[in-house]
């Protein structure tokens, strides 16, 4: 997909932020477990319990806190960590 936004540097901030704070954290042990043999494909099942779900956005709710206080004091260690985080997203779409 295209970039449909004017601002490249937003794209390039706002995934790799996602992969920091999402990708990198407890969802990618969740989806590194074996699938349901039973529930497998079917949305009508919770394939992530209330636990997982709240231990996931706790972590990235803290991880964006960070991030963001990070480029409030420490620009050059923030732009560090963003460029760390962007490896991961070089395949991912752009947002719309």
């Amino acid at each position: 997909m295209k970039n449909k936004t004017d601002q490249p540097d937003l794209v390039h901030e706002a995934k790799a932020i996602v992969a920091l704070a999402f990708r990198n954290g407890p969802i990618e042990d969740i989806h590194a477990g074996k699938e349901c043999p039973s529930c497998s494909g079917n949305a009508e099942y919770s394939h992530v319990t209330d636990a997982e779900m709240t231990f996931i956005m706790k972590n990235a709710v803290n991880r964006v806190y960070s991030l963001l206080k990070l480029k409030a004091s420490n620009t050059a260690e923030y732009e560090r960590q963003i460029a760390f985080g962007a490896r991961y997203t070089e395949k991912w779409d752009d947002p719309e």
